[in-house]
Order: structure tokens, then sequence, then C-alpha cells
């Protein structure tokens, strides 16, 4: 198990990047570093399996190139190109495009006490991440710096010179768009407090929420404190109070410290080189809930143990997949690929089950695991297919979350984050989730409950946060003019309800099925015969004008469309392909018009609503190989062992979910159908490992022989020739294995 490193020189600071070199085990595949640029929004600090603690190296919020966080967007406490170091964030997101979190900051220092991060900021070199582990020396003070973590809580470990040292605690910097925190020194050995966060792509105010810690040192402080910088009033810094624009050191103070830029410090004098080692425990209930959550996981345990315990509960959940064949750098963004997978949704109950309830004020508490961070306009289309294949036991938890959601919420959820409920993106998909599981045989929820919920959002006509205009759009069949984004949102309402009508016919409610299943059809209403494109469409039936089918792209508001244009959500109609063929003039049209996207270079691999596009030749009879041509290419172009190597934010592990299956060989297509199309492995075998609890066999095998690089000539399911493109999940799995001959 051992990592080959490079130095890698970026902005004047050498940094050492390590690569899965001649490794045996998946878990020494990953390169948390991949995603860490190109908005990829990915950080490479440690965490454990669906975390609630992480820690990331935070680079964002000094002169680096003197750029501060608020003046520029990022959602990510950490940059790859970037060299100046503030801290390490406690709790952080993976992959997404707005800010949040990102708190919690330690700084090890040396020297005379600073608590200005633009003044103790430091460059740093010799980086290091693996699974579970990350380090860097930080220049300024000769001070080496190693993280790693448990579920709940992070634990850093600081290698100090001699002499003088610090190790800050910092609640005014963040991501988060909130203010304000408290503390108290609780001891020269620990410190408690909370740090209020939320507002999530600048929602809301009354959505803030508070997230409790707990640290605790390995060595006791010779002297303590806390600071508190002035409170600033129209720019200009208050003058009251004794404060007298300067920030208050507060030494031994052990009260109470509220405020909205404030800190705790620990200060040694070592007569040696000597390391601290600090465990900062997490709780969205309670600090109380934060210290049992520290004496559970971390009390007793070295750093190291620590860190062996996660690196090995993270192999065992990669190793549920494994491949053979392929180049180093193909198991390396795999592998990577899958670990990002299993980041989010993550824990949010305490050891004892106790977590926030939605919305209600209360504290609930569960046996299993109450899950959060559902990005679900992101992992609709492919991330939790995939967990119910690899990881049903989570995914069954995680519809559990959703249903619990709904009976606190009395909505199912939509962009839900740490029990708060966004209301991002547009579109109706947590019944896109449920119905895909449940039509995958993952059963053990409350199906009468879930679907009562999809009801709910599916009529409600007035007061309905999850679909507006829904009213148009069940008069006339589509959100009009009137409401944001419009075509995308006829669109997210069209997938929903065939998800809806799915669900409603596997329960013998006929009715409902064939009433939404008309609905999920009614783009069609949206269709411009002579563009073969869909546009917006205004109240009164005509067409908005002026309309450009190219406006949209790259994040450009445009009226019709939701990010992206009228070209990368032509097809996004993945539950009627065969209605859009017609529509277009035919298979042949059909054909032209997708690799026109890919042509033109309108096509989006950064972006959700056209990354299945590549699979969509599979349904044009000879066109198959474009599939897997296409496949990849794309493979290849945007998914890269390197900082740089995903196309664009992680989504909460959607891109990495989008990598794991095009690499393995197929892909579920329609989201809320049990089906999945098939393209070229990328492997010459791939084993994944099936719970038998669910599932009839213990593994499914893919296997891929003939040339590497050739197109498929022949496939043989369960050992019989297979010609169809097409798969049912149950077949699949049942038939144990898939060859498929390249030529």
């Amino acid at each position: 198990m051992l990592n080959d490193c490079i130095n890698h020189l970026v902005v004047g600071v050498t940094m050492l990047v390590c690569l899965g070199v001649h490794s045996q085990e998946p878990v020494d595949y990953v390169n948390p570093f991949i995603g860490t640029s190109n908005f990829g929004a990915t950080y490479p600090g440690p965490v454990a399996p669906r975390g609630m603690a992480s820690i990331s190296p935070f680079n964002v919020s000094g002169p680096q190139n003197t750029l501060e966080k608020d003046s520029r967007w990022l959602s990510n406490p950490y940059v790859f190109e970037n060299s100046f170091l503030t801290g390490f964030s406690q709790v952080n997101l993976s992959g997404v495009g707005c800010p949040d979190l990102g708190v919690l900051l330690l700084m090890p220092t040396t020297g005379d006490l600073e608590t200005d991060h633009l003044k103790y900021g430091s460059s740093y070199s010799k980086e290091e991440a693996k699974t579970a582990y990350y380090s860097c020396h930080i220049d300024k003070y000769d001070i080496k710096a190693e993280c790693t973590a448990s579920e709940r809580v992070g634990v850093s470990r600081f290698t100090f010179p001699k002499g003088e040292s610090n190790i800050l605690l910092n609640l005014g910097l963040g991501l988060t768009n909130e203010q304000g925190a408290s503390l108290r020194v609780v001891s020269d050995t620990e410190i408690e407090g909370l740090r209020s966060i939320g507002s999530f792509c600048y929602n809301s105010p009354e959505d803030a929420y508070p997230v409790y810690f707990v640290a605790r040192f390995s060595k006791s402080a010779n002297t303590f404190g806390a600071w508190k910088k002035p409170a600033k009033y129209d720019g200009v810094e208050a003058q009251w109070m004794g404060y007298n624009g300067k920030t208050r050191i507060m030494e031994n103070a052990t009260r109470t410290i509220v405020g909205d830029s404030i800190g705790a410090y620990m200060t040694y004098k070592f007569d040696k080189r000597e390391t601290v080692e600090v465990k900062v425990a997490i709780s969205y209930v309670s600090i109380e809930n934060a210290r049992k959550n520290l004496e559970a996981e971390a009390q007793d345990k070295s750093f190291d143990n620590i860190y062996r315990d996660t690196f090995e509960s993270w192999n065992r959940l990669l190793s549920r997949i494994r491949v053979e064949g392929g180049s180093q750098d193909d198991k390396t963004i795999f592998y990577t690929g899958l670990y990002h997978t299993l980041i989010h949704p993550n824990i949010l109950n305490d050891v004892n089950g106790e977590f926030p309830e939605i919305k209600t004020g209360k504290i609930g508490k569960t046996t299993g695991t109450r899950y959060t961070v559902f990005s679900l306009w992101d992992t609709y289309r492919n991330y939790h297919q995939l967990m119910s294949l690899v990881y049903p036991e989570q995914q069954i938890q995680m519809v559990q979350s959703m249903i619990a959601m709904y009976d606190e919420n009395g909505w199912l959820p939509k962009w839900e984050l740490n029990s708060t409920e966004t209301f991002t993106m547009v579109g109706d998909p947590a019944a896109i989730v449920i119905t895909d599981t449940y039509l995958k045989g993952l059963r053990d929820f409350d199906v009468d409950k879930a679907y009562k919920g999809m009801l709910k959002s599916a009529e409600q006509l007035e007061d309905n946060p999850l679909r507006p205009g829904l009213k148009d759009y069940i008069e006339k069949g589509y959100v009009t003019t009137n409401h944001k984004g419009p075509v995308s949102t006829t669109q997210e309402y069209n997938a929903a309800d065939h998800a809806i009508a799915l669900l409603a016919g596997a329960l013998g409610k006929t009715g409902d099925q064939k009433r939404f299943e008309k609905r999920a059809l009614s783009y069609r209403h949206l269709f411009d015969a002579d563009l073969d494109l869909l546009r917006p469409k205004n109240a009164d039936g005509s067409w908005y004008e002026p309309f450009d089918p190219f406006s949209g792209a790259n994040f450009e508001e445009n009226v019709g469309f939701i990010e992206g244009n009228a070209w990368q959500y032509a097809f996004m109609v993945p539950h009627d392909i065969k209605g859009l063929m017609k529509l277009m003039g035919g298979r042949n049209a059909f054909s032209l018009q997708l690799q026109k996207v890919f042509d033109t270079d309108q096509f989006d691999m950064a972006n959700e609503p056209d990354i299945a596009y590549p699979y969509l030749f599979n349904y044009v009879k000879g066109e198959a190989w474009r599939t897997q041509q296409t496949v990849r290419a794309l493979v290849a172009k945007y998914f890269q062992n390197k900082p740089a190597g995903l196309p664009g934010n992680d989504d909460t592990g959607t891109m990495s979910a989008w990598l794991v299956y095009s690499m393995m060989g197929f892909y579920p297509i329609t989201p809320g159908a049990p089906i999945y199309t098939l393209s070229a492995p990328m492997f010459d075998k791939v084993t994944i490992q099936l719970d038998t609890t669910y599932y009839k066999h213990k593994e499914l095998v893919i296997e891929r022989t003939g040339q590497p690089d050739g197109h498929i000539r022949k496939m043989y399911l369960g050992g019989k020739p297979y010609k169809s493109y097409f798969v049912d999940h149950a077949d699949l799995v049942d038939s144990q294995t898939l060859k498929m001959v390249l030529e």
C-alpha cells in the first residue's frame, strides 16, 4: 500500500502530490487532489465514509494573489492553485456549487500571538493527500500539520519546533454566508462552542442553524484565552466599549464569548520539538452531544489508530467494486470517483441517534442513520441508482431519511442540507429516487407514505414550494414564461410524473398511472418543429420572442432554461425518446440532431441536463458505436488523474457516478425506471459485490475481451448471446455475468 509522489510547482510553492501507483488495494488508488481545481469543488482533506466531520486546508481567505473569499464566487474551502493557508476547516461540503459550511478553522502558529488571518496565514509545501489523511508543511512556522477523521470527529496533529507556539480556533472565517458564534474555554485542554451556518445559495436568513463543537487538546496549554474583533457598522470599526478599533485579547478567559469574529487560542512553550493532537467533535444537536461523539469515537484513540480505522473502512466500501486491467491512471480516476460518491449524503445523527428535525425545531432520534445533503436535482439522474446497486443498505436508509423529512416538514426533500430545505434548483426529484429504489426491489420503507408525499407535491396547486407554476403545468401542459426556467421546469416535472406513473403501476393504481403517464409527455407542447428544439411559451400559448437556442450556456441567464440552453435540454426526456424521435422526423433525423450537439460544442459535460446524451445513440439501430466512441472520448478528455481532473462541480458525487458507470460499461438511462443501457467497459474485468440481503447472488461480473479501444461486436448475458443495448436491472444482477467482445 505505497503511494508514489511527485513534486508539483504551483504559484511558486512546491506541493507534494501523491498518486496511487502500484497499489494493491482499491483504497490506495484514491487521489483526493482530483477535483480541487477547475471548479470541481472537492477538497483534499480527510473524511470518513459518509462522515459528518471532515477536515480541509482552507486557502481561499487571504492574499493568494490578494484575493479574499468574497471577491469571487467560491463554494469550496480549497483551490489547488492557491498558496495561502489560513487554517483547517472541520466541516465541509464536497463538490457543491454554492458556498456553505467551511467553518471551525484550526491554525497552528509560532511566536507572538496573532489573530488576524491575513497576518498569521502562511504559504505551505510538501503537501500530501491520500485516503483518510492529509499533511503539509506550514512554511512560515516550520510546522508539520497532519489530519485524519472519524465519522464525527476531525483529528489534527501539529508538530511544532522548539519555542513558543499557538493553536488558534477561528470562528470568524468560513464559507457560510451566516455570521455569529459563541465559545467557552473549558480548561487548558478543551474548548466548546457553536458556529452559525446556513443561507446556502443565499437563501433566507431564517434558515440559519448552529453547528456545535468540542475541541480537545492532547497537551495542557501554558496559557489560553479568547479574542473578539470589533463590530463594524457601515464599514467603520466601532469606537465604543473600549475597543478603539482593535481586537480584544482576553487571556485566561473562561466565560462564554459571543460575537461574529471571535476565536480562542492555546499557547505552549516547548523546550524541544513537540507534537499536539487536537480532536474536534461536532454535532448539530448540542455541545453535550458533540462531547458524546468525541468520547465514543476518539476518546481513547490516537491519531494513528483513528487514521487506520477510517482507512480500513474506506477500503471495505471501495472494495465492493474490483477492477482488473486498465492503466494505473484508469484505476486512480475510477476509485477516486467511487470515493467521491461515498462522501454525501452524509450522517446527520449523533452517536446516540439524535438529530435536528427539519423545520419542527425538535430533536428526533433514529436507531439507524439519518442522512443529510440531498442534492437531488443532480443525484436523481445516476447517483442513487449506483447506491442501490452497490450500497443498497445505505440507499434504503437514505430513502427512509427522505420519508422522515416528509413526516417532519410536510414535503419530500428537494435540496436538503442539515435539516434545512434550501429549495435550490427546479423540479420534484425525490419521487424519481424513491420510485427507482422501490422498482429495484429495495422496499424496506413506507412506500404508501412516500406515494402520498409524491401526490401532494404533484397535485397541490396553492402554497406548493416544490412545484411553482404547477397550475399552468396541469392546465396548459407546460410552465409558462411567468416562471423561472419554464422549459427546464416542465421537463423536470415530466420526469417526476413519469416516475409517479411507474410507481402507481407497481402499486396497482391504474387510474393514477394513466393520468401521470399523460402528464409526463406534456413537453411536446414546447417542441418547435422548425428548430427541432424545445422553446418557451407565453401564457397565451404564443412562442416567447426573441428566442436564441444558444443562450443559456455557461450559466448565462435566459428566459427558457435553468443552467443550460435549448441544445443542452433538447433531449432531456429520457422516458420518451421514441416519442421525441417521432417529433424530430425519425431515427436518422434524431441521430443527426443529437450528433449536432457534440459537433457544435453545445454538449456540457459539467452540467446535469445533458450528461445522458452520449448514451442516446443506443436508441438508433446501427449507431451504438457512437455511444461507445463518445463516452470513451469524454472520459479521456474530462476525467484525469490531476487536480483539474473533473469537468466542473462534482455535484455531491453525480459527475463521479457518471464516470464510475461509464468505465464499468453501463448507465441508468431513464431515471426512475430500472433499466440500463450498455457501452464498452474500460477495464478487462469488473466485479461488483452484491448484498445478498437484497440480491440473489453474491456478485455481478462484467468482462471485456478483444481490442480495448474497439467497438462491441458480441455480448453474452449470463452466458447466452445478447443483442440489445438495453437491459433490465433485475436481468443484469440475476444473470451474474455480462461479457462484451470488442473488435
